[in-house]
Parts: structure tokens; sequence; C-alpha cells
């Protein structure tokens, strides 16, 4: 967070100015240390600051091909006999050096599940981690410069409020003495058995330099957690009553987002989640977050213990006591310098600044089949790898836009990690990671994502944050005033201002304790001792008496000028309240006044009321009006549209029926055209389809005679030639082939009859008749004839043989183009046309029947049998015959 001075005018978001002096991330690594011996390793400390993996059998990297090793650098390597000492020393100290200048800093832990994290972070009571040294050394440095409590006073904006010693004095005993003497008496609640706070722990004694003399600080913690992406305080005061199950639900709290049970207690009470703001200096901040003041380390390390137990942890297979969730305590430093005089701190907002160090125990990322996870477990699982992504994405946008100069939007809103510390990444702090690794085999292929997160880290840049001035006064002022303060104690005169403080009462004592009284040495008087003791105690006793007589008379002689103030504080009260009265008689006319003002101005308003009516019923009754106007118009839109729409549904159908109709008439004729092509064979099925194609022509020539067109012939007129296609490829144009040596395929269906005719068709020495050809049938041929047969009106046979070309295509496959028709008819001399005399035709039937065979011929000759490479069955294809081989 950026150093501030109180509030200052809302400016506009300043850009990172690329000349000022910037400083890579400092990424450290530290090796955890292996439970057994025997345990496989992945990785190897091959120097102070580089390390090497080595892709295990077992790992996915290493089955994919992946058989080379690598090396990573860091700025240091810690290996698994390094210390906690060592580790703060070089990672943590600078920063803590830094936050007593007014400068920010970041330290957060990466790496997976169970790598060492939190330990390194916390440590244990013996060996302290990063939190509890960090504390230990500012509480060192600081000394007796800390202000007095709630000088300071957060002002829930991200700042501090600054009041003098008075004002604090009461409301530390507003907030402190007062909830003590009303605490109800009654049964203690029980400590838990994993109380941590009852641990000795060996603090660290570091001390820093770079503390101003003048000044006076005061130290504030908070302690949150992000859990399931949402925000909570860690130290949110709950209610000492145990609430009912109802309130254990989650629900929505006034920030819309969640509420979650304490600690891992599902029956515990819900804490509600906390939501991100800005500031007017543009630094984020968790809204409504507890800050509390703490004057020691082992009051700051207390309050951590607290939020402590109510964090979210769980068991895993990978970890025993697995963080389900991102923990952030905060350590915020403010400071202010003394007036010129050197006694009180300048009561001037604009002089705070105030700087923060912030210590991020990020949770691991976790694979599910490893953890075998389920249930809350995965949800949050999914959660904690979402976040630690939207981080990596903001750490490589970030490294592309320096090096590449490129101007992408950094996407820090899309977790509230990365939205909580962006200001740090735009170059308001120091930012230093420490990556966590475990060295087992096991764990290879994460440690490689891992690895690889860290190089892109490091190659990220953050401005250098610069310390701000602290005042403009003469140096010394403390000092100065301690020794006038101490000249004037001995001199007997009293200061010019007194202190805000009572000196703390004399402790009344008889003496050193009681002698022992063990004989050392038989020559010794014990007994002397003691009677010498009991005297010396006796005439301490004395003394004491006499000096309480002399207090107690002092006492009573100020209790009696007490009692005459207080008589005369009386007259004064009973002449104050003379004056009362007087005023109170003055204050009823005053009222009568009122009210008979206030009752013609009643009177007045009834007047203006009454035509406010009048004119508000005139205006209703035109509304009206205008209303059932408009409902009239409304229904006569409404019919006239409900006619339109039942008459375009009419047409509607009648047009889609004529369509179906259409439909109907093609597919029919389609289907007979495919069972004489594929050879379906059966003489039923054939003269069912001619008949029932027969029959659609009739229908559809008598609706053309009874069609009301006056100008339309009797006969059916010829439909139109189909649009000609062209053909795959070039193809030489002949009437007939019949007279070719090349093999024919004379698909004939398996009810074709032996018509037995004299006339042949001529010059088919080579043929194949199948029943239904394949597409080797027609692979290794370029003619190809089909032979239909069917019974006409008069019940004789006729026999049609369809001949064409067998055309290879494109796709290397073979197409049929049907080119030419032969026709054989065979029939009895009772039947002809010329020995029968009611075998004549009328010219209408003629013709009707001429149009509908020419009509039948030009269909069934626009369809093919087309055949492609790799295909088992042929295909029917439509193909338009040239206008050469047209009658």
């Amino acid at each position: 967070m950026k150093p501030t001075r109180g509030k200052t005018p809302k400016k506009t978001p300043r850009r990172l100015n690329q000349s000022k002096a910037r400083d890579p991330v400092e990424v450290y690594s530290r090796v955890r240390p292996l439970e057994s011996p025997d345990v496989p390793l992945c990785l190897k400390i091959t120097g102070p600051s580089t390390v090497q993996l080595s892709p295990p059998e077992n790992s996915q990297a290493f089955r994919n091909g992946q058989y080379k090793e690598s090396t990573h650098t860091f700025k240091t390597v810690f290996g698994p006999d390094s210390s906690q000492k060592a580790l703060f020393d070089t990672i943590a100290l600078p920063l803590v050096e830094d936050l007593l200048l007014g400068r920010n800093g970041l330290i957060f832990m990466y790496g997976i599940t169970s790598s060492g994290k939190t330990h390194t972070m916390q440590g244990t009571a013996q060996d302290s981690g990063i939190l509890p040294r960090c504390l230990d050394v500012l509480f060192n440095s600081l000394g007796e410069l800390q202000a007095k409590k709630y000088v300071f006073k957060p002002d829930r904006a991200n700042g501090l409020e600054v009041q003098t010693e008075a004002d604090a004095m009461m409301e530390r005993q507003k907030k402190e003495l007062l909830p003590i003497m009303q605490k109800p008496s009654g049964t203690p609640r029980r400590k838990d058995k994993d109380d941590y706070s009852r641990i000795i722990r060996v603090p660290d004694t570091t001390k820093v330099g770079g503390v101003v003399e003048d000044n006076v600080y005061s130290v504030f913690v908070s302690y949150v957690e992000i859990y399931n992406n949402y925000i909570y305080d860690l130290l949110e005061e709950l209610p000492v009553t145990t609430p009912t199950k109802k309130m254990f639900r989650l629900t929505a709290n006034e920030n819309n987002g969640p509420v979650r049970g304490v600690g891992n207690d599902p029956n515990a009470i819900s804490l509600p989640s906390k939501s991100l703001r800005e500031d007017s200096n543009h630094n984020m901040y968790v809204a409504n977050c507890n800050e509390v003041e703490v004057k020691t380390a082992d009051d700051a390390f207390a309050v951590f213990l607290r939020g402590q137990r109510q964090r979210k942890v769980a068991h895993t297979k990978l970890n025993t006591e697995s963080s389900r969730s991102h923990s952030v305590f905060n350590i915020r430093l403010a400071q202010a310098p003394l007036d010129a005089v050197g006694e009180e701190v300048i009561q001037d907002k604009g002089a705070i600044i105030l700087s923060q160090l912030a210590l991020v125990d990020l949770a691991g990322s976790e694979r599910t089949g490893r953890t075998k996870t389920s249930g809350d477990r995965l949800r949050e699982a999914g959660n904690i790898n979402a976040s630690l992504m939207t981080l990596r994405t903001c750490i490589e946008i970030l490294r592309d836009n320096q090096t590449n100069g490129a101007n992408k939007i950094v996407p820090y809103r899309d977790s509230k990690v990365t939205h909580l510390f962006k200001n740090y990444f735009d170059g308001e702090g120091k930012v230093r990671m420490v990556v966590c690794v475990n060295p087992k085999a096991a764990d290879y292929d994460e440690t490689t994502h891992v690895m690889r997160f860290a190089e892109v880290t490091q190659e990220v840049q953050v401005a250098r944050p610069t310390a701000p001035k602290i005042d403009n006064f003469t140096p010394g002022r403390r000092k100065a005033h301690q020794m006038y303060r101490k000249m004037l104690e001995q001199e007997g005169t009293p200061t010019s201002r007194p202190s805000s403080h009572p000196s703390p009462p004399a402790v009344i004592t008889l003496g050193p304790p009681f002698p022992s009284l063990q004989m050392r040495d038989p020559n010794e008087d014990v007994i002397a001792n003691l009677v010498t003791f009991l005297d010396q105690r006796e005439k301490r006793r004395n003394i004491l008496n006499s000096e309480r007589e002399r207090k107690e008379a002092e006492f009573r002689t100020r209790l009696e000028e007490s009692e005459l103030e207080m008589e005369a504080d009386k007259k004064k009260i009973q002449e104050q309240q003379k004056e009362i009265e007087k005023y109170r008689r003055r204050m009823r006319s005053l009222d009568s006044d009122k009210q008979n003002s206030s009752r013609n101005h009643d009177e007045a308003c009834k007047v203006m009321q009454s035509e406010l009516d009048n004119k508000e019923n005139k205006l209703q009754k035109e509304m009206l009006e205008k209303d059932k106007l408009r409902l009239a118009l409304r229904g006569v839109q409404q019919s006239e549209k409900e006619r339109w729409e039942k008459e375009m549904e009419k047409r509607i159908k009648a047009v889609r029926m004529e369509y179906e109709n259409k439909l109907w008439v093609k597919s029919a004729q389609l289907d007979q055209l495919k069972q004489i092509v594929c050879g379906s064979g059966r003489g039923d099925v054939t003269e069912g389809l001619t008949m029932a194609a027969d029959e659609i022509t009739m229908d559809e020539v008598e609706e053309t005679e009874s069609a009301p067109n006056p100008a339309a012939p009797l006969n059916r007129s010829q439909s139109p030639p189909p649009k000609r296609t062209a053909p795959p490829v070039r193809i030489k144009h002949r009437r007939s082939r019949s007279s070719s040596n090349s093999t024919w395929v004379d698909h004939k269906p398996a009810s074709t009859l032996d018509t037995e005719t004299i006339l042949q068709p001529i010059g088919l020495k080579k043929r194949k008749t199948v029943n239904t050809p394949s597409v080797k049938d027609l692979k290794n041929t370029d003619n190809y004839m089909v032979t239909h047969q069917e019974e006409d009106s008069r019940g004789e046979v006729e026999t049609k043989i369809y001949k064409a070309d067998v055309i290879p295509t494109r796709g290397g496959g073979r197409a049929v183009q049907f080119t030419d028709v032969e026709q054989l008819k065979t029939g009895s001399p009772s039947n002809s046309p010329t020995a029968t005399t009611s075998g004549r035709k009328r010219k209408s039937d003629e013709d009707r029947e001429g149009a509908r065979s020419k009509e039948d011929v030009e269909a069934r000759c626009s369809y093919g049998y087309e055949s492609k490479a790799g295909q088992s069955q042929s295909a029917v294809r439509h193909t338009v015959p040239s206008k050469k081989y047209k009658k």
C-alpha cells in the first residue's frame, strides 16, 4: 500500500513512470526436509541459487517423452538444513527496515500443498517463522517511542485520525475499564485444549535502526482470509451465546456475499463476508475490517492466534492440516512527529505517515486425483486453483507489457487475491516471493509448474518506492523536553503541563521478607536474628500507622472543605433554577403564539386543499374519458388484427396444400424411377407405381382442363426441359453405342420376361447381365443399359432399353449418363387399332397419352446411376442429357 499522509483530494490514477528506477521481484526458494531418507527425490540443489529437476519414471512428463533435466535459478536457495533465522534475515528483515522508514512491503508464500508454506510463515514456539520474527523486530526497534493507546484511531476508510492524549485517555477508560466493571459474573468459558497462547514462545532479539526519535508510533494488525473467492475477517467479534442451527446455514449478507462457519466447526457462528474498496488515494483495502492496536509483540501474536483458530483448514490425503483459504496478516505502522516543544503529537491528520507489511500465506495448488477430495473440499480446491491461475495470468501479462511494450489490461479483478494487492504490482512497494518446494519424486509434475511460474515472476519489475519526508522540525525535541521535566522535578517546581497519567501509588511494605530459619552453622544464633528482624518490622509498622493517621486527618480536612464548597454550589444551583423557571414561563407564551399561528396556517391549508381536490376530480374525469376512448380504439384494432390473422392463415393453408400436392407427385415419380434403376424386380411394385403415376398425371390434366382460363388448350402442355448441368468430364456424344466392342453391363431385373422378339439390339457381343449392379461391375466398363418392362393400357408387354455412358468423376467414382432409349413392343393382331373399330382413340386421348409418354421418358432419362471409389452401393444421380440426343 502506498504511504499516505492522511486524506488528500481525490486525483486521477497516475500512470507508471517508466523513467523511475525499477527493481525485479525477488523470488527465493526453500526446500522442505524429507520425512524419510528412503523417499526418492526429483530435486537437487546445485548451487547457492540454482536447483536441478530430474523427471522420475512414474511422472507424466517422463511418459510424454520429456527425459531432459531442467535447471532453475532463484535469488537464494535455502536447503533443508537452513534455519528460520537465516531465512528471516535474508528475506523479511530488509522489509521491516523499510516499514519503519514509511515504505510498503509484500511477502507471499507460494507452492503446492504440503510443501512447508505455513511452517515457513509461522514456525514453532521454539523456532519462530517470518511472521512472529517481524513482530519481535518491529517492537524491539520502537521501544519507548510508541504513543499512548487510542492516540491514533482508524477512520474506517483506510486512514487514521489523531486525537489528544486527554481524549485518548477517556476512550481507554470507556473501552477497557467500563466493560470489565459491567461484565456479568458467571461461569467462565472453557478454553480449547489446543490453546496455543499458553505456549511459551522464544522471541527474536534483533533490533534495526532507522527509527526517528522525534516521532511517535502505533502498530495496528488485521487478519483476513480469502475463502472460495470471498473475504472474511478472522478478528470478527462473535457473540458468546450459542446460536441455533438456523443461524449456521449459508445465507447472503449485506455485501451480497455468503457467510460461513467459524473455523472447521459446522455448528459455529457464521462470519459475514467483506468487500474490497478503493480509498481516496486509489489503494485497495478490505472495508469494515477490524484493526487492533497492539503495544507488544506478544499482544500482536495473541491476536494472530485468535484469528488462526477461525481459519479454514481440512484434512486431505497429502496433508493432515491443509489450508483451504489464502490468509493475509497485515501490519500497519502509523507515525507522526511531535510538536515544536516535543511534548504531544501534532494534531494534524495530514502529518500522519502510514506504511504496511502484508504477509500472505497462499493455499497450495493441488490435483484432486492425488488428494482424493470430494464435496466441499473439491469445491475449495477448484477455487484455490482458479485464484492461483489468475495470479499467474496477471504476472505473465505484466511481464509481456514490460518486455514487449504491450498495453494489455491486467485482469486483477478476476480474483480477490490479485485485486487486493494490485497496488504492489503497480509499483507501491517491494514484492518478494518464497517458493516452497517438496523434493519428493511424486510431486515432480506439480513442482515443474511452480518453477515455471517462479521464472516468469522474476522477470517482472516493480517501481522502486521512495521514503516520504517525515517533518521539518528541529531534531532532538523529545530529549530536550525530557531533560526539562527532569530538571523541574529536581527543583520541586510543578511542570507547566501535568502528565495525563497519574503517578503510580507508592508500594506499602513492612520491609524485606523473613530470613531463613534453617541452621547451617551450630554457632549461628537464628533466634537473635529473628528477634532483631521483628523489632525492625514493628518500628516500620509504627511509622506506617503514624503516616496513615496523618493522611486520615488531611483527608478529613479536605472532606470538610469539599462540603463547604458543595453548600455554596447548592445556593448557586437554586439561583439558576429560578432563572430557568423564568425562561420556562417565557417559552410557554411563545408556545401559545406558535399554536395560534399554526391554527391559522392549518385553516389556510384546508381551503387550498379543497381547491386542489376539485381540480384533481376534474382531471380524473378527463383521464377516464381518455381511457375509455383508448380502450375502444384498442378493441377495434384487436378485432381487425384477428380478422387479418385468420385470413392469412387460410391463404397459408391453401398455398401449403398446393405445394404438398406437387411434392407428393414428384416423390411418386422419383420412387418409380428408383425402382426402375435399382432393379427391385417385382412386377407388382412396378405396375403399381406406373398406375399411380398415370393417375397423378390424369388428375393434373383434369385440373388443367377445369381451370377457369379460356386461353388454356385442352391437351396438357409439355413440361419445360430441365436445366442442363455440366457433366463431370468431357464426353464424346454419339447416338448409339450398340456396335461398340466394349463390354456392356446389362441391368435386367429378376422379373424381366423373355419377349422372344425378332428384333433385338445388335452389336452387343460383349455383355454382362446382372440383376443388381454394384461398384465393381461399373468400374471396368464404359457402357450401361437397363431393361424395363411394363404393361400398357391394352394389356401388351412393352420393353424399353435405356442406354447410358459410364463416365469417371473427379472424386474417383463412376457416373452414369443416359443417352438413348430403345423400345421393343409385341402385340396381338386382334388388339391392333386397325383390326377393331372399338380400338379407335379420340385425338384428345392420343394427345394426352403422347404427352404423358413423352414426359415420362424425359423424366426417367434425366436420372442416372453413380458409384464412387470406396462405396459399396451405387447412388441415383440426376443427369440432363445433351440437346444432341433429344428428339
